[in-house]
């Protein structure tokens, strides 16, 4: 319940935002701190899969070390968790029927690996993408790149390649999105504002892995604007479980 209240912010935001400005400069001062981290992840729903007792499904995955590591799978897609459990129902139903898909914050799942890192024995996640939304990450790469990891989008341009922005409270902040989709209507809107500026904007595509480890440890000035955009589906979902 806390993780929906704390998502629920969310929900105004994509349908009534306001564009702002190419935010010129880098991502460049200090690292955030733990909470910091922590909030700008909280507003992002994933699905995990648990078992009758509500511990995350464990599968064993063997290391370079020719040691297992347990590692549990983090949906970025509620409809691809709930396809991973209807596939386990059929080809192993004793294991199929005691499993569930259970919405947390990507805030917890970050919390429980950093926890476990300390751990000899501890849990590892492995985020699982949209298939989907990989391939519109290996289009903007091109060929001979492969995309690793989950795709966010983020559109840049002007002279300096600046960051499109939109105002949240007041604030410019750098939108990153989950679904490209959702961030070409937004590109397709600055266009149609700043004509003069459409032929220099482009989308680019980092993973999220990678922003985690950003926040995390670069002396980034601009890192606190980074806005974490879930997908069209994750906001439905929250409206939904808002509603209920």
């Amino acid at each position: 319940m806390k993780s929906l209240v704390r998502w629920s912010a969310t929900l105004g935001l994509v349908g009534t935002t306001l564009l702002g400005s190419l935010f010129g400069g880098s991502l460049r001062a200090l690292a955030l701190t733990e909470q910091q981290v922590m909030e700008k992840l909280q507003t992002v729903p994933v699905f995990t899969v648990t078992d009758g007792e509500g511990s995350p499904l464990v599968a064993s995955i063997p290391t370079q070390s020719n040691q297992n590591a347990a590692v549990a799978g983090v949906f970025i897609s509620q409809r691809d968790a709930q396809a991973f459990v209807e596939r386990l129902k059929r080809e192993k139903p004793e294991l199929g029927n005691q499993v569930r898909v259970v919405p947390v914050s990507l805030a917890e799942v970050y919390q429980l690996d950093q926890q476990s890192q300390n751990q000899p024995n501890g849990l590892d996640f492995a985020y699982i993408p949209v298939q989907q939304q990989v391939q519109s990450a290996q289009q903007l790469l091109g060929q001979g790149q492969e995309f690793q990891g989950v795709p966010l989008f983020v559109a840049r341009g002007g002279r300096d390649q600046g960051y499109l922005t939109i105002q949240q409270e007041g604030q410019q902040v750098i939108p990153f999105f989950f679904d490209k989709e959702q961030l070409q209507n937004l590109v397709n809107r600055f266009k149609e504002q700043q004509p003069n500026l459409a032929s220099s904007v482009e989308i680019q595509v980092v993973p999220l892995e990678g922003i985690i480890s950003t926040l995390q440890t670069q002396d980034n000035p601009q890192l606190e604007q980074i806005l974490l955009i879930p997908s069209q589906e994750s906001l439905q979902f929250l409206r939904q479980s808002s509603s209920q």
